[in-house]
């Protein structure tokens, strides 16, 4: 049976709402085996009522000492991040010292560096933000446009968005990313992306003649294991290959191939953890054409082999389902 792994959420005020209820919201729809995968506890310096930068007050009961018995500690952003709290600090430096795996949402960056937990680590924070922190803290590699990055133990997000990526991130890590993305759809936010997707510091450029390529990246999902080309892409969606390319950047921060690979790649991990496919068909179902192809991307994306991935994420005995949320052609295609 999984032991259930502990979330403390640090709000310190004035907080956010919306970085609050993130963490609640992504973690509180993991289950592993019919059992809560966590327990998510927000906290503050001084319980009882706390501002929010949205003007109300939020009756938060918890106080720091909850950070002591936490496996993760999140620190949502603050409207006084350049003045953080002593308090949260000395639990934010208990907490490193400790090993805890600590992570930031927004400008929650502010008080890990100040800290010191973001000394000579990479680390990224909202992109409004990023020459301030620089500027403070000249020992930090800070990382531009970019959603979430890991340094050892410890994560720092950008946006307020980012912080859904960030939380599904901690969740494929923990569980794999056939609970990650399950996690996704049940709350209806994107699947996984990865944390070296563009922040969308641009604004997107506005549909021409009303196209918008949702419809062509639904269908690419449905026909992963076939080898899609940009042309392909392109009449599906009627419309040229430069303007897909051009397009397609400004609605999902990737090129349309950097967005394919992306999704083999989950397909795949979601094939090795939920399915006992040899490792030629699990490529071939999603996408990667090889067993060695396969190795060379997980390799390369998440630093494991597809066996060990397996061994590490796989609730399934022999005999498993044969191949989930593929088309009927497409698991016959893998059979």
């Amino acid at each position: 049976m999984s032991r259930v792994r502990r979330v403390a959420v640090i709000a310190a005020p004035p907080t956010s709402m919306f970085i609050l209820a993130t963490p609640e919201m992504l973690f509180g729809k993991v289950e592993i085996d019919g059992l809560p995968g966590y327990e998510t506890v927000i906290c503050t310096p001084e319980p009882g009522p706390v501002a929010t930068t949205g003007g109300l007050s939020l009756h938060v009961p918890h106080g720091l000492d909850a950070v002591d018995t936490a496996d993760t500690v999140i620190l949502a952003g603050s409207g006084s991040y350049t003045d953080p709290d002593p308090r949260v600090l000395d639990a934010l430096r208990r907490a490193g010292a400790a090993g805890k795996r600590i992570a930031s949402i927004c400008t929650g960056s502010f008080a890990l560096a100040a800290a010191g937990l973001l000394d000579g680590r990479t680390a990224t924070t909202y992109w409004a933000y990023r020459r301030l922190l620089a500027e403070r803290h000249p020992n930090i590699d800070i990382q531009d446009d970019v959603l979430f990055v890991q340094d050892g133990p410890v994560l720092t997000s950008s946006g307020y968005a980012a912080g859904i990526d960030l939380c599904l991130h901690i969740i494929r890590t923990d569980h794999g990313a056939a609970v990650a993305n399950t996690v996704a759809r049940h709350a209806l936010v994107a699947p996984v992306r990865p944390g070296g997707q563009a922040q969308f510091t641009l604004t997107p450029l506005p549909p021409e003649r009303g196209v918008s390529f949702a419809r062509t990246r639904a269908w690419a999902m449905e026909h992963l294991d076939e080898p899609l080309t940009l042309t392909d892409l392109a009449r599906h969606a009627g419309v040229s290959v430069r303007t897909l390319s051009r397009r397609f950047h400004a609605e999902t921060g990737l090129s349309p191939l950097q967005w394919l690979l992306h999704q083999r790649i989950e397909r795949a991990k979601e094939l090795l953890e939920t399915t006992s496919l040899p490792m030629d068909q699990v490529a071939r179902s999603s996408g990667l054409g090889t067993a060695d192809s396969l190795r060379r991307h997980l390799l390369r994306r998440a630093g494991i082999t597809p066996s060990a991935h397996r061994a590490s994420f796989s609730r399934l005995g022999p005999g498993g389902p044969a191949v989930p949320g593929l088309t009927p052609a497409a698991a016959a295609r893998a059979e």
